[in-house]
C-alpha cells in the first residue's frame, strides 16, 4: 500500500490566473494519489479597488466556494504548494500576510520537514516570475522545509523554460492559461507528490 500524502495548494489570485493554475495543480495532485486541500488567502484590498477591475470582481465571485486558508491547513499538509502573482518581483501582500501569521508554528518546528513548491504569474515574460519564486523559496529555507521544484526534469520544461515552478505570462489578464502552463502544473504536481511520498515513507521507516 502506498504512503498517503496530504497536499495543500495555497494561493492568492486577483484576476483569476493563479486561481486557474491552483485548481489545475490540485486536480493533478489528486490524480497522482494525494489528498488535497485547495485554499485561498484572504483578500485585503478594499471593495472599491476590487470593483474597479471587472476581472478582479469576477474572480472574487467565482472563488467563493474555495475556503480561506488557516494555519491548520499547513499543519495537516505533508506538502504545500504556494501560488502568487508577482508584485514587483515579490509575493502579493495577501499571501505574504498569511505566511507571516505562521510564526508560532515555525517556532514550534511544525513547518519543518514538509515539502514545499511554488507557482506564479506576471504581466510580461520578464516581469518578476523568477524573483517571486526565489523570494518564496527563501522563506522555505527558514522553515526548514524541503524544496521540490520542477527543474528541467521533463521534456516539457525545456518548452516553458521555468525550472523554479509553474508560471504564466498573463498580459493584462487577457492571455488565458493554456496547455503549456497546464502541462507545467501537471509535471510539478506529480513531482511534489512523488517526492513527498518517498520522503514521508523514508522518515516513517527511520522512526
Amino acid at each position: 500500500m502506498s504512503t498517503p500524502v496530504n497536499v495543500a495548494v495555497v494561493y492568492y489570485s486577483s484576476t483569476g490566473t493563479i486561481a486557474t493554475i491552483a485548481r489545475a495543480l490540485a486536480e493533478d495532485a489528486e490524480k497522482a494519489g494525494a489528498d488535497v486541500r485547495l485554499r485561498r488567502a484572504a483578500e485585503l484590498a478594499p471593495q472599491a479597488a476590487i470593483d474597479s477591475n471587472p476581472a478582479w470582481a469576477a474572480n472574487v465571485r467565482a472563488t467563493t466556494d474555495i475556503a480561506e486558508v488557516v494555519a491548520d491547513d499547513i499543519v495537516w499538509a505533508d506538502a504545500v504548494i504556494f501560488g502568487s502573482p508577482t508584485r514587483y518581483g515579490n509575493l502579493a501582500a495577501q499571501l505574504k500576510q498569511f505566511i507571516d501569521t505562521l510564526g508560532g508554528l515555525w517556532q514550534a518546528g511544525a513547518l519543518a520537514d514538509k515539502v514545499y513548491s511554488g507557482f506564479t504569474s506576471s504581466a510580461t515574460a520578464h516581469g518578476g516570475q523568477e524573483s517571486t519564486l526565489l523570494a518564496l523559496y527563501n522563506t522555505i529555507h527558514h522553515f526548514g522545509g524541503i524544496l521540490v521544484a520542477p527543474g528541467y526534469t521533463d521534456p516539457s520544461k525545456f518548452v516553458d523554460g521555468n525550472p523554479y515552478g509553474t508560471s504564466h505570462v498573463a498580459g493584462q489578464g487577457d492571455i488565458p492559461v493554456g496547455e503549456q502552463t497546464l502541462t507545467a502544473a501537471r509535471v510539478q504536481a506529480e513531482r511534489v507528490v512523488k517526492f513527498t511520498r518517498a520522503i514521508k515513507a523514508g522518515l516513517a521507516a527511520e522512526g
